[in-house]
């Protein structure tokens, strides 16, 4: 072997590992599965062949077809999601073999076009279509077959050979790892998410009030978190308007809001007491019980006949301040009763604010993911939050808050809590639906 032959080895290697490393890197530069896979099969198809399509066994019997890529030198691309039945018993074509784990498997002259072919062998031959080689290879995790990766490339390229197997068994296993890991995160936060939405309350129907509220997990981490809205009537009568949110973005901070949910309602039930000395309560219950753990929190207690007037006497402990909206589209941020967040200290005093409520407005209370922005002055998320409250004042409180969801959490990084009040207009006989959803 001369020096070229070294430096052709050489390159060879370094061509593979790059092709290794952009996969690797496609893989990990999206949180949307199928975007990812459709990255690794552009980069297959124009790398590796002419031609990658991946296809992913399902859960209930189907296959499904996530993308198929062609090289601009090819027929033009196609990335549609199709839905594929499962191979049967009797095919024995290239497709069905590596579904069953066989593989990988490299296909060149007659074994491209398979002679006495079942139907379904028959239906899946237009992938291979045009193809002078290729290589079909299973996708697993843990010995188990999740799908199946084929590249080919046509006579205007080398065929593949023998050579080429180990890489691209390398690609194929790299993706099935990914798909297998992106399968156990939905299913982790599957079960988060219902366990939070069980956690969160039925809200309660009084004195005329219209309620709504909303729960819905961050659409960019895919993370649940700490987030809750509670309202409940206290035994003289008075309602509660509650939002908080527990520092982390885990399953235990689901499950350490529920706790002190629970914990805030028994205080309150019991004690009956200003909203500042609640939360101090709360805050002591929670540094004696959970340890460590830290939380914002509104507390805010309405008082008034179904004919009003109103009269909301609140705490905040470092929650972002609630929003008043009135019928006619004016804001304003109830900036009173501030204090430090819950688990800090019980050192500190906190105090209460009173706010008189007029007929036909909405308060909103809502969680910092709804309005904070990474790299964002705070103060541009509380102004686009007036402004989309603003226009959306003669909304009921569902409308309200599915268009606060729509406009301003579509990208959030944060799960999101929200929770609205209408209060009837004097002299009429107001609805009283009160609904909560999580989405």
């Amino acid at each position: 072997m001369d020096d070229y032959d070294v430096d052709a080895v050489l390159q060879q290697a370094l061509d593979r590992l790059t092709v290794l490393a952009d996969v690797n890197t496609a893989l990990a530069g999206t949180l949307d599965a199928t975007e990812g896979l459709r990255r690794v099969a552009r980069i297959a198809a124009r790398r590796l062949g002419d031609w990658c399509a991946i296809d992913l066994l399902t859960a209930k019997g189907r296959i499904e077809r996530v993308c198929v890529t062609r090289t601009p030198t090819s027929p033009p691309p196609r990335e549609e999601l199709v839905l594929l039945t499962e191979p049967p018993a009797s095919a024995a074509g290239p497709l069905a073999r590596v579904l069953r784990g066989a593989g990988p498997l490299l296909l060149t002259g007659a074994d491209l076009a398979p002679d006495d072919a079942d139907p379904w062998d028959e239906e899946q031959a237009d992938l291979l279509t045009g193809a002078a080689s290729a290589v079909l290879a299973p996708l697993r995790a843990h010995r188990e077959v999740l799908g199946a990766l084929t590249l080919t490339r046509t006579a205007q390229h080398p065929s593949f050979t023998e050579q080429d197997l180990p890489l691209i068994e390398d690609l194929a296993h790299r993706v099935g790892l990914a798909v297998e890991n992106a399968r156990l995160h939905r299913e982790t936060r599957s079960i988060a998410e219902r366990l939070q939405r069980s956690l969160l309350p039925d809200l309660p129907t009084t004195n005329g009030l219209q309620m709504a509220a909303r729960y819905t997990p961050s659409h960019a981490t895919a993370e649940v978190g700490g987030d809750w809205y509670d309202s409940f009537v206290l035994p003289t009568g008075h309602t509660t308007l509650i939002i908080g949110d527990v520092t982390g973005h885990d399953l235990k901070a689901a499950v350490t809001m529920s706790q002190l949910r629970n914990m805030l309602r028994g205080i309150a039930c019991d004690r009956q007491e200003p909203a500042d000395k609640i939360l101090q309560r709360m805050d002591l219950a929670q540094q004696t019980l959970y340890p460590g753990t830290t939380a914002t929190c509104v507390y805010a207690i309405l008082e008034g006949p179904e004919g009003g007037p109103w009269k909301l006497e609140y705490a905040v402990a470092g929650h972002p301040p609630p929003l008043l909206v009135t019928p006619d589209g004016d804001t304003r941020y109830l900036d009173g009763g501030r204090s430090h967040l819950l688990g800090v200290t019980t050192r500190l005093p906190r105090t209460n604010a009173t706010e008189t409520l007029p007929a036909g407005s909405t308060l909103l209370l809502y969680t910092d993911g709804l309005i904070e922005r990474r790299g964002e002055n705070i103060d541009h998320g509380f102004t686009r939050l007036r402004q989309h409250a603003a226009a959306l004042a003669r909304e009921d409180p569902d409308t309200l808050l599915d268009e606060l969801l729509t406009g301003l959490a579509a990208d959030t990084t944060d799960d999101v809590a929200l929770l609205a009040l209408r209060l009837p207009v004097a002299g009429t006989d107001s609805p009283t639906p009160t609904t909560a959803r999580s989405t």
